[in-house]
């Protein structure tokens, strides 16, 4: 399976763009999802779902090195919020 591939903005610098126009809209998100899997919708959510996982478990390994003091109190969450 290959890694997912990472979305890009479209500009060279943050600052030029506004912040609705940071990140491409959703529809175009799935669109390029699809397309790196060859519009294979089972291998996308596959990699997507690795994706999540590897990140949770980024995520918890950050959590146990970092001190409370370095976060000023802040904690990750796990899950987000419903919509």
């Amino acid at each position: 399976m290959q890694p997912a591939k990472a979305l890009e903005p479209h500009w060279a610098r943050p600052e030029q763009a506004g912040l609705e126009q940071a990140w491409p809209d959703q529809a175009w998100e799935v669109e390029a999802v699809l397309a790196w899997h060859d519009d294979n919708a089972k291998a996308a959510i596959r990699s997507l779902l690795d994706d999540c996982k590897h990140l949770r478990q980024q995520l918890a390994l950050a959590e146990s090195v970092m001190s409370r003091g370095m976060a000023r109190g802040w904690v990750p969450r796990y899950e987000r919020d419903a919509l």
